[in-house]
């Protein structure tokens, strides 16, 4: 991963001098954030004044003052992914390169989750790989047929073993260089097995930093970056969850987010179709002809609804 040369500058605060550096965001906790320096230092930090929307993956820049430092610059994004739950959206990591989405021949896993996160990837410009887990089980050719409609889409789909070190490393290692990759995945899946055979030292960091919050030893609720040892590239680590959140998104990315409907909207008669009920409908010719699968399809009727249902300020 390119890293970007240590910024410095002075700023005057309250008649005297603090020095400002660039860094990383690595976690995020309410309203303050470790931040990793260009030299590799870790210093706590909280956003200057109200400033807020900074979350694990983002570039800034903060100044030190003594034993204090704070969040003075966000640096612009390539691009930005949010999580949802009952009461809200909220963003959650930035500038990512690859999405793993971490799924396991038991227990079952969601497909309108893998669905969400496709689309996310897709409007946000990001490679979506699906990692299989537990192929083990015999479960799994279950699994692969339920993931068809997604290998037939071109979907990379890796299967792995995540207990097994030596594979995880074989079959990933060349997927994390030069890249930021997110981990994504329901509890259960295996996603920290698998993290913590890419970063041996990830549960280290985790128990380090829950010390220095005073936050026991469950630490699942947060983001965290990670350097992968002996590679150039960096894994940011999620917990569990069960919606991806995609409220933020327009009528226009959700269609983005669907591959198979770019071809199909060439012929579409009306240039503002919704691909639903209008006449000369390419997407719906496809869907009959069985271009597009019905449950891709379903997906996208249920995402347009949702927008549709959001409240209006």
């Amino acid at each position: 991963m390119k890293r970007i040369k240590p910024h410095r500058l002075t700023v005057n605060t309250e008649n005297t001098t603090a020095q400002t550096e660039t860094g990383q965001v690595i976690s995020a906790h309410g309203r303050h954030y470790f931040v990793e320096l260009t030299s590799g230092e870790v210093i706590k930090c909280f956003p200057r004044g109200k400033r807020g929307g900074i979350c694990v993956g983002d570039w800034v820049d903060i100044s030190t003052q003594g034993e204090r430092a704070a969040i003075e610059r966000l640096h612009d994004r390539r691009n930005l992914l949010y999580r949802s739950d009952e009461m809200r959206t909220k963003q959650f990591a930035a500038n990512i390169d690859r999405l793993f989405i971490v799924l396991a021949a038991e227990p079952m896993f969601s497909e309108d989750l893998v669905g969400r996160a496709l689309v996310a990837a897709g409007t946000a410009g990001i490679d979506p790989i699906i990692l299989l887990n537990k192929v083990d089980l015999d479960s799994v050719t279950l699994a692969r047929q339920r993931l068809q409609p997604l290998t037939d889409l071109g979907v990379p789909i890796i299967e792995i073993s995540a207990l097994n070190t030596e594979q995880v490393h074989l079959q990933l290692g060349e997927l994390l260089k030069d890249k930021t990759s997110l981990l994504l995945g329901q509890s259960g899946m295996g996603k920290s097995t698998i993290l913590n055979a890419l970063v041996p030292q990830a549960k280290a960091h985790t128990q380090a930093h829950s010390a220095a919050l005073g936050a026991g030893k469950h630490t699942t609720t947060s983001t965290r970056l990670y350097h992968v040892p002996n590679s150039t590239g960096t894994i940011i680590d999620s917990p569990g969850f069960q919606a991806f959140g995609l409220a933020h998104l327009t009528a226009e990315d959700i269609i983005r987010g669907f591959s198979e409907f770019h071809d199909a909207i060439q012929e579409c008669k009306f240039y503002n179709c919704t691909h639903r009920h209008e006449p000369g409908c390419g997407v719906v010719n496809a869907l009959t002809n069985g271009h597009i699968h019905p449950d891709r399809y379903a997906l996208y009727q249920r995402l347009l609804t949702e927008l549709e249902n959001q409240p209006k300020y």
